[in-house]
């Protein structure tokens, strides 16, 4: 449902009763963030302190709140977002790469100003760079033992108490005991004694457990801390804990209260930690260093063996791809008819409809991120959310993007298609044959053992050079298996990333273009990283990809003048195989579409 906007008058008054909490802690400012303790992607509404004191539903941003001022910060993708929505009565706007969050503040505060911070909502690499720049404006970073928002927040809802799941080890590929030896292993080989494992869904993995405590996330929140031996505490709501959970996950796992996490930590005197100084927040490691804990400072060691997929979590995530790609089709030929006779939806109405053929499969359990349902120049904002806004009606002669994902038992979904809608002009069909072209490039990719995301993101970028264009977003990221869309450590992009790219793991092919008020592309398909066996005499171990998402791509917009005959082959081959999959699961005016969608390409 939409977002139920809090007044200026609401936010006026939230504001004051933080400056209220702030001056009885002796800050003259106070940071608010997005993230929540957990630092995920996801928070849930009991954890939206920033929307609250903001009305901002953005997915990045920060608030800095003065005696008598307040900025809101956020990236490029919501400047037109926070405009509408924090009202300009209680903010000023600000971006949170152009502007230095030190400068503003020595502009607006004196010297030996205390900001204060809840450490448990930023990370420590933050808290320590931050420090560093404050300290030549003489302003001093001040740690809050309490949070302003929280204290201020009286009708804030309460947490979720949905029980915990207990997650098939045959599905998972192995069970937790197997999982946290494995993962001790690493702890060690770091150099610790015992790891800080913050991130809910690395719980959730190595636990073969699943949750409803965010929405398209399936993770219980907590913190846990795993031993070399694979010994595990996790600090949860233990009022979820169902009785046949302890036999589930096997030896050596304890489950207590979250209240009890500093009381362990304050024990790990001498000890040494494995914490990531980059993703974990700053005062699980501040606490551990305050008892005389050493830290080693070290990526999430879950990370990679999560990443790298084995082959049961990839048979179910090829079985959630095929039952997900005839629900995406059924939404497609449907679209494609009601445009022919003159039927025209809202964004929303067309999310979903798209929605109600997912909910029409007797495993789907929920979407896997909120649907981005985008007509005519709102696809220009690349994570636009019709809910934050009216939605708009899909106009005839444009092109409608549509980027939506899906929940499995056994996997994660997450594809975008650009539909052609009525007649559309040389230039969209242009503009979409480039980004084909790079989308092309990429899924043929063969490379070394070693080579990371980073070194391969220019083959689906080529095409878009070449003319003078380029997108503002990574070209893929990874895809858990049944837990987050967007999952570390990998990533196909132009920000450097040194992670090799290794069997098993899944990974987003998604190019795009967007043109300011006009149209916006994207192609998405998910692959999965294999071993390359079909050539012959290779000196170097190969790796390839593996398409996963089996859903036609909208010939109507391709330019096949532009298009070399090895790229029109390719369309045709993935064609084929879609048919192949899809046909045995549609029927009707449905295996209609997908036959006529499917036609081969020929050359222009």
């Amino acid at each position: 449902m939409p977002h139920s906007a809090p007044t200026p008058t609401d936010i006026h008054a939230r504001l004051e009763a933080v400056r209220g909490q702030m001056a009885n802690a002796g800050v003259q400012a106070y940071i608010q963030p997005r993230a929540d303790e957990y630092l995920g992607e996801y928070v849930p509404a009991c954890n939206e302190r920033l929307l609250w004191l903001s009305g901002y539903t953005g997915s990045a941003g920060f608030v800095v709140v003065l005696a008598d001022s307040a900025g809101i910060f956020v990236d490029g993708r919501y400047t037109i977002q926070v405009r509408n929505q924090a009202p300009a009565e209680c903010y000023s706007y600000h971006s949170m790469s152009d502007d230095n969050l030190a400068d503003w503040l020595a502009e607006r505060l004196p010297a030996g100003a205390k900001v204060g911070y809840d450490p448990r909502l930023h990370t420590l690499a933050w808290a320590e760079r931050t420090a560093r720049a404050l300290s030549p404006c003489k302003l001093a970073l001040s740690a809050m033992d309490s949070n302003p928002v929280d204290a201020s927040w009286a009708d804030r809802p309460a947490p979720g108490k949905a029980p915990i799941r207990l997650y098939s080890h045959a599905a998972a590929g192995a069970n937790s005991v197997q999982k946290r030896q494995r993962v001790g292993q690493l702890v060690a080989k770091a150099g610790a004694d015992v790891a800080l494992i913050s991130a809910c869904d690395s719980i959730a993995w190595l636990l073969n457990i699943r949750g409803d405590d965010i929405p398209c996330l399936p993770v219980v929140l907590g913190t846990a801390l795993l031993q070399t031996d694979g010994q595990m505490i996790f600090f949860t709501d233990t009022d979820k804990c169902i009785e046949a959970l302890a036999e589930h996950v096997g030896e050596g796992v304890s489950f207590r209260p979250e209240a009890d996490l500093a009381t362990v930590l304050a024990t790990l005197k001498g000890q040494r930690l494995l914490a990531d100084p980059a993703e974990s927040n700053a005062w699980c490691q501040q606490q551990a260093v305050q008892a005389g804990a050493e830290l080693i400072a070290g990526a999430d060691p879950v990370a990679l063996p999560k990443a790298a997929k084995n082959d049961a979590e990839l048979a179910g995530i090829r079985q959630a791809h095929l039952r997900d790609g005839a629900a995406v089709c059924r939404f497609l030929a449907w679209l494609d008819r009601e445009v022919a006779d003159g039927r025209f939806y809202d964004e929303g109405e067309l999310a979903d409809k798209l929605l109600s053929f997912r909910q029409a499969l007797p495993e789907f359990l929920d979407l896997s991120f909120d649907t981005i349902s985008a007509a005519g120049g709102n696809a220009a904002m690349c994570h636009y959310n019709h809910m934050n806004g009216t939605p708009a009606m899909l106009p005839n002669n444009s092109i409608y993007l549509v980027d939506s994902g899906a929940q499995y038992a056994d996997g994660t979904t997450d594809i975008t298609r650009t539909v052609a809608i009525g007649n559309v002009t040389d230039e969209m069909r242009r503009m979409v044959t480039l980004v084909l072209k790079g989308h092309i490039a990429l899924d043929c990719a063969r490379f070394p053992k070693g080579t990371s995301g980073h070194q391969l993101d220019v083959l689906a970028r080529q095409f878009l050079w070449a003319e003078g264009f380029d997108f503002d977003h990574g070209t893929g990221h990874g895809v858990g298996h049944y837990l987050s869309v967007h999952e570390g450590p990998q990533r196909i992009s132009k920000a450097p990333n040194a992670v090799p790219l290794l069997p098993g793991m899944v990974c987003s092919n998604e190019p795009g273009y967007y043109r300011d008020h006009a149209f916006g592309i994207r192609l998405e398909n998910l692959v999965a990283v294999r071993r390359c066996d079909s050539l012959v005499g290779a000196e170097r171990e190969i790796y390839e990809f593996e398409a996963l998402t089996l859903v036609p791509m909208d010939t109507r917009l391709m330019d096949t003048q532009l298009m070399t005959a090895a790229e029109i082959d390719w369309v045709n081959r993935y064609h084929r195989r879609v048919f192949d999959a899809m046909a045995p699961q549609l029927s009707g005016d449905d295996l209609h579409w997908l036959t006529m969608a499917t036609q081969p390409l020929t050359a222009g």
